[in-house]
């Protein structure tokens, strides 16, 4: 982050605000864990995590927006080990499935629990700095890796995505055989409902993906029932609706701050929603090419948001 630079402003004149890193590795941890999700778009479940007869404990466990298990570790400077580190935890997270849902169970409820998604278990490595190497190697690594880096200016923090590797997706939900997850297996995919769409759906999806993309920073990321974009935090999320030629998005607005019309823009307040999280979140429903431009300036405000 040292392309980050930071000023004080007092009338015309500016003081630069020198960027510096925490004194103690576990400051990084305890701030970060205290606000995860408002941070990183994580609920914390766990600090120092023992892996048993793996060794070593795993800094912090977490589930993001998509019901992905997460596990973050935190190096104060820069430290070479920590993605090996995070790699050879994510080894035994793979090898206990049952212990870590007991674990969103107990913190989260039995719904977060019975929804876990095991196809792409992330890694977040926050740190003060990383080699270009690192950068290098987490591209060729089939994980999901984000690499974080952070600064504190005075009393406060920013936090940088310097790389996030996409990985690969090994299955599309867990293997448990639950009703509930039986049932979801057994339901088509956002994919699947974009391939048997009509040709002018999949167009206007397409320059639905291309306007969410041309932001700085944003990533796609496939889910079972809608694809999700995201920075940190996810931003939107898609789902398609074949019969009814609509596109239906989800955006982490204050519906406070939109003028809502009927039938193209709601509150989901108390509705529940998939992959974005709390009370802020507008549906945007886009059947024409019309549609998406007056969407643009929602979605510009979304991305800001996260």
């Amino acid at each position: 982050m040292s392309n980050l630079k930071v000023f004080k402003v007092r009338g015309q004149h500016v003081t630069e605000v020198p960027g510096e890193t925490v004194s103690m590795e576990v400051e990084l941890q305890r701030l970060v864990e205290a606000n995860m999700e408002t941070m990183l778009g994580i609920w914390f479940l766990a600090t120092e995590y023992r892996t048993g007869r793996h060794g070593g404990r795993i800094d912090s466990l977490g589930l993001d927006e998509n019901g992905t298990p997460v596990i973050v570790e935190y190096k104060r400077t820069r430290d070479e080990a920590i993605v090996v580190q995070a790699l050879s935890y994510l080894c035994w997270l793979q090898d206990h499935h049952y212990e870590f849902e007991n674990l969103v169970r107990d913190k989260l409820g039995n719904e977060a629990a019975d929804t876990v998604d095991w196809s792409a278990p992330r890694i977040v490595c926050v740190a003060g700095a990383f080699t270009h190497h690192e950068m290098v190697a987490v591209e060729m690594i089939p994980h999901r890796i984000d690499l974080v880096t952070y600064r504190v200016f005075g009393d406060a923090v920013a936090l940088q995505l310097v790389s996030a590797a996409g990985g690969a997706r090994l299955t599309t939900r867990s293997k448990s055989t639950s009703p509930v997850r039986a049932a979801s297996a057994a339901s088509k995919s956002v994919q699947q409902f974009l391939d048997e769409s009509p040709t002018a759906l999949r167009e206007l999806y397409a320059d639905l993906d291309e306007l969410l993309l041309s932001h700085r920073d944003v990533q796609m990321e496939p889910q079972m029932h809608y694809f999700a974009y995201r920075r940190f935090k996810n931003i939107a999320t898609v789902r398609i609706q074949p019969r009814r030629g609509a596109l239906v998005v989800s955006l982490r607005l204050d519906p406070s701050t939109v003028a809502l019309q009927e039938g193209f823009t709601r509150d989901l307040k108390g509705r529940g929603n998939l992959g974005l999280q709390g009370k802020h979140v507008v549906e945007v429903r886009i059947t024409t090419r019309q549609d998406l431009d007056r969407a643009a300036d929602l979605i510009r405000c979304s991305v800001d948001a996260a």
